[in-house]
């Protein structure tokens, strides 16, 4: 009987399992059909063009103005996940304490660069931080500086502007994982004597850790390929891996070149995921086993 019992099991959760595989079999067609095949075939370009080659590899990685700029868009990515994290992480915080009417204002506050036009964020950036933009207008007017500040075309102006846009990529995580953490935890903490810093940091900060980690990675993943912001934003040396693909495909035509470095920066990706991953132990944390 039993043996009969745990038969009927198996073949249930075989059957549960071809269920979801047929509910995932459409999504995962259109994937393979729209991203994954055409992503490989252009990716295929880098060693292949026609014939097998390794050209473009040697040209990018031989050529010290390539390695710059990867360099420059490793930099830039790591600076704008650091900031994120400080400025969403406290928001997210206080988010999950907030109630009412306060808190759907800041809600839409935080989601509100997702409906606006990315054009039209970095204009306004460009109104705000040029030579004769409204806050060098205003400094000069109330005297606090002669002559306006270098607000625009630099790394600063580059990492503000990156930071506006991915910010809620980071909140909204963060947010996700707090929101779950059991109030009671921390109450518990407080009645055995623990001060709210040492609840905070020996309870809710490793249990939003999940939070965090799935928001830093996000960000730095999507920081990777910015183009519209560091072009109208930044300088000829805040140049970032996206635009010289952008450059190889439309001016130079180079599309071999052009799926090199795009191989590159996946490659690149892959890498520093795996390493975020031996590093942190995210599988782990995710698993809910770093408490």
């Amino acid at each position: 009987m039993h043996i009969t019992n745990e038969h009927h099991f198996k073949r249930l959760e075989r059957s549960e399992k071809w269920v979801h595989f047929n509910l995932l079999l459409p999504c995962l067609l259109f994937l393979t059909l729209f991203f994954f095949l055409p992503i490989s075939i252009f990716l295929l370009h880098s060693v292949f063009d026609p014939s097998f080659t390794l050209e473009h590899f040697t040209k990018a990685f031989s050529r010290p103005v390539y390695m710059a700029v990867l360099l420059k868009t490793l930099k830039l990515s790591f600076v704008t996940t650091v900031v994120t994290l400080a400025l969403g992480y406290p928001v997210a915080f206080v988010l999950t304490y907030l109630t009412g009417r306060l808190k759907t204002i800041v809600f839409v506050l935080i989601v509100i660069p997702f409906w606006t036009n990315i054009l039209v964020r970095m204009f306004a950036w460009m109104a705000l931080l040029g030579s004769n933009g409204v806050i060098n207008s205003n400094l000069v007017a109330l005297g606090i500086i002669d002559q306006p500040l270098s607000l625009l075309y630099n790394f600063f102006a580059v990492v503000l502007g990156m930071t506006h846009y991915m910010l809620p990529f980071m909140i909204l995580p963060c947010y996700a994982t707090m929101e779950a953490i059991p109030r009671n935890l921390t109450n518990a903490a407080a009645n055995l004597g623990a001060t709210p810093f040492t609840a905070f940091r020996r309870i809710f900060f490793p249990l939003s850790l999940p939070g965090a980690a799935a928001g830093c990675l996000l960000v730095f993943i999507l920081s990777l390929g910015f183009y519209i912001t560091p072009a109208l934003l930044g300088g000829p040396q805040d140049t970032m891996f996206a635009q010289l693909i952008e450059v190889q495909i439309n001016q130079t035509l180079d599309w071999g070149f052009a799926a090199a470095l795009s191989t590159i920066l996946v490659v690149i990706t892959m890498i520093l995921y795996l390493a975020y991953n031996w590093i942190l132990d995210v599988d782990k944390i995710y698993r809910g086993e770093a408490a």
